[in-house]
């Protein structure tokens, strides 16, 4: 007992001397303990300053929707929601990890801009993983993290682009993953049924890698529910990061079929009915484009570019921008970036369709742990 509780003071002891910074930037600070197992905790503080113009409501960020008023209307904010958190455990061949954001009320946070902005905490990922083992909650493995733009709005062109986080069991060989995945029917209006997925989504993806870079195949067969039964839907994409001059790249997303809620990040729904008004599995098609050069060794643009449309809702979404960032150290970087994000197609608010067209331009200070 008493040997016990002396190592549980000598951990401690070590864990509160041996803090160091790793050599990656995004790696955090790691903990060495005496038995081998270590302790990493990393994430970022950052602010935005956001100015919107146009008839869709302000958000923090454009993502696959949102709310097409019936006039123009101006907006300026400042948020540091996307400020995220994470530890990472290891002990041998297990390890664990958890990772937190403050977007905890949808997209504007738990707070008011009255008095205090508080925002309350959001569980982005929580999983263990063994070996070649993953269970948790982690990115789909239908998407290639890699080929998401750096941009200063969060994500890009998430309008574009495979983003979701939900628990699943993943198996990963080498270039090979296949997981099994929470299900969830998704549709805007009425067409789905709620909470009675059965069957888990299928998954499977290969990337190929190499010096240039990586390109990844992904593809998902599921069983959605909606109110005239099941109906299968299958979908695919390919996503990639290309290596061009110096330290430039190239970064794709190419996604069709039936990929509903998995892309786009509600620019497109899972059932929906067509023109017959018969409930089938909605038919998507997207694109993402980004190219990211390097001016100097601390200064950098992105460009990109993502569209997605949708058969039977005449889903018509784009967003693209330009930006500048600028390292002042290794951990803190400045950015500015101008953009625009359309929802062609959209009925406003009033119920008129007519479409929503907004510009903006945002600044950002970033402190990566």
């Amino acid at each position: 007992m008493f040997k016990s509780s002396l190592f549980k003071v000598k951990k401690l002891a070590l864990a509160t001397t041996l803090l160091t910074v790793t050599g990656a930037a995004n790696a955090g600070y790691t903990i060495t303990l005496d038995d081998g197992d270590s302790l990493t905790f990393g994430g970022y503080v950052k602010a935005d300053a956001r100015y919107t113009s146009g008839n869709i409501a302000a958000n923090d960020y454009w993502y696959g929707g949102g709310t097409v008023l019936d006039s123009d209307i101006s907006n300026f904010g400042i948020a540091v929601n996307e400020t995220r958190f994470n530890t990472k455990y290891t002990h041998g061949d297990v390890t664990g990890f958890i990772e937190i954001d403050f977007y905890g009320d949808a997209v504007k946070g738990g707070g008011n801009e009255i008095i205090s902005n508080s925002s309350k905490v959001r569980l982005r990922h929580a999983y263990v993983q063994y070996k070649n083992i993953l269970v948790g909650q982690a990115w789909t493995t239908f998407q290639n993290t890699s080929s998401l733009a750096e941009a200063a709005d969060f994500g890009g062109p998430l309008v574009a682009s495979a983003f979701i986080r939900q628990g699943q069991i993943r198996y990963t060989n080498g270039g090979l993953q296949l997981s099994i995945e929470n299900p969830e029917t998704y549709s805007s209006d009425g067409s789905a049924v709620h909470g009675d997925d059965s069957v888990p989504d299928f998954i499977g993806k290969y990337t190929f890698k190499g010096n240039w870079g990586n390109v990844s195949v992904s593809g998902l067969a599921r069983q959605l529910q909606t109110i005239d039964g099941s109906e299968s839907a299958v979908g695919f994409g390919v996503a990639g990061r290309i290596n061009t001059f110096g330290k430039d790249d190239f970064r794709f997303q190419v996604h069709g079929g039936n990929v509903g809620r998995y892309v786009g990040v509600t620019a497109s729904t899972d059932a929906a009915r067509n023109s017959d008004g018969k409930v089938e599995a909605e038919e998507t098609q997207s694109i993402m484009l980004a190219y990211r050069h390097f001016w100097t060794e601390t200064l950098r643009s992105s460009v990109f570019y993502g569209n997605t449309t949708t058969e039977n809702r005449d889903t018509d979404r784009s967003h693209f921008g330009v930006n500048l960032f600028k390292n002042i150290t290794k951990q803190l970087s400045f950015g500015i970036e101008v953009g625009n994000f359309e929802m062609a197609n959209t009925a406003s608010s009033s119920g008129n369709t007519m479409g929503g067209d907004s510009n903006y331009v945002q600044f950002s200070t970033k402190f990566v742990l």
